[in-house]
């Protein structure tokens, strides 16, 4: 929420990502304002927290006025969890990694090759139930490497294998399917306009495919990167034979951001969804625009500042709206890897690390909260006092 700056002052915009394993995103826009605040008491402040598509992006919809639903769905390895969406008026904001997350996975569990998408197609389901015309589907953070198809099936699809039962969860199971049926799948879906919204542009499969890219961090071997490709190349080549989907399988593999997602973004095409960087997105549901307009200084920001922020993650986004906006920005973070030229190309003027102010990084993670504080003290004696 905006607060009434009195004549004179500057207002500033917080519109950062969540410090992972640290802060929130709302926590992090709450410390600012107080360190901003400390030294210019009657500052206008609007906190608008932001996600890129990943883990916190209904967090970000919520602080944006988006009512929070929850709702009863399989988790990754088919355990019931509670799992959230975002609703205003018809527009519904769906996060895959609040069902099929890593975070959904029992602490020191890792399940590469069987993990399941099943939630993310209940928790879409959920979204239609509630009269969404519109689902914002964010993908990331995902414990899961099966194209989709278990959020498929949960949605009406059929994958069965030579024995005419429904083949195993997980991408190791696709290695086992001999027919596909999408024929029956929620009729509501072809009303609804679904948009992917991602920060990778990965194809299925191949040398930067899903399981070979992201499968590590899942815990895939070397030899379980080989076989989920394998079984998602051989997924996508039986869809191609069927009748309703037919060449656009192969398309819609090839197609960047089909493997977002342990390939999650490949099954959202085959729903029809339309593929978008995830902040910009984002920043359209959030309202960041009127907000941008409102601001004359914007301070974003995220855990670590590095090259892959550069590349489709959420203070690149922000920073480009508000360079084209003609406004001023800095950044705050835990941890800064990207020199002073690679911030002023992104549109950033200065970046403000935690470890500026305590260079323990063990202390930086622990006390993130009372440190970014200090941090946004300094940004306020350099650009507002």
């Amino acid at each position: 929420m905006a607060d009434a700056a009195v004549d004179g002052t500057r207002r500033v915009l917080v519109a950062a990502d969540k410090f992972k394993g640290s802060l929130t995103a709302v926590e992090v826009a709450e410390r600012v304002t107080a360190g901003l605040r400390r030294v210019v008491p009657d500052l206008g402040v609007e906190a608008l927290p932001v996600a890129d598509g990943g883990d916190g992006t209904v967090a970000a919809a919520v602080a944006a006025g988006f009512e929070r639903r929850e709702v009863r769905v399989a988790g990754p390895l088919g355990d019931e969890v509670t799992a959230a969406f975002a609703l205003r008026g018809d527009t519904a904001v769906v996060e895959m990694a609040e069902a099929s997350g890593l975070q959904r996975l029992p602490a020191g569990v890792l399940a590469p090759l069987t993990a399941s998408t099943h939630g993310s197609g209940e928790l879409l389901r959920a979204a239609l139930d509630a009269g969404a015309r519109t689902i914002v589907f964010g993908v990331g953070g995902s414990a899961t490497t099966d194209g989709g198809a278990g959020m498929l099936a949960a949605l009406g699809a059929r994958f069965v294998g030579g024995d005419g039962e429904p083949v195993a969860p997980g991408g190791g199971g696709l290695a086992d399917l001999a027919s596909a049926d999408l024929s029956g799948l929620d009729p509501r879906l072809s009303t609804v306009e679904l948009v992917l919204a991602s920060d990778v542009d990965n194809p299925l499969t191949g040398p930067k495919g899903a399981p070979a890219v992201y499968g590590p961090q899942k815990g895939a071997s070397p030899e379980d990167v080989e076989a989920l490709d394998a079984a998602l190349a051989h997924f996508a080549k039986v869809l191609e034979e069927t009748e309703t989907v037919g060449a656009l399988a192969a398309e819609y593999a090839a197609s960047p951001g089909a493997g977002a997602a342990g390939g999650i973004g490949f099954g959202a095409m085959l729903l029809g969804a339309r593929f978008r960087p995830g902040i910009e997105v984002m920043l359209d549901v959030l309202g960041f625009a009127p907000a941008l307009e409102r601001a004359d200084l914007v301070i974003t920001g995220e855990g670590s500042l590095d090259e892959q922020t550069l590349h489709g993650k959420a203070p690149a986004g922000v920073a480009a709206a508000a360079r084209a906006a003609g406004k001023e920005v800095v950044a705050v973070c835990g941890r800064l890897a990207l020199p002073a030229e690679a911030l002023g190309r992104a549109g950033i003027r200065r970046a403000y690390p935690l470890t500026d102010v305590e260079p323990d990084v063990a202390k930086c993670i622990a006390d993130a909260g009372p440190i970014l504080e200090r941090v946004a003290e300094r940004i306020a004696r350099d650009f507002l006092a």
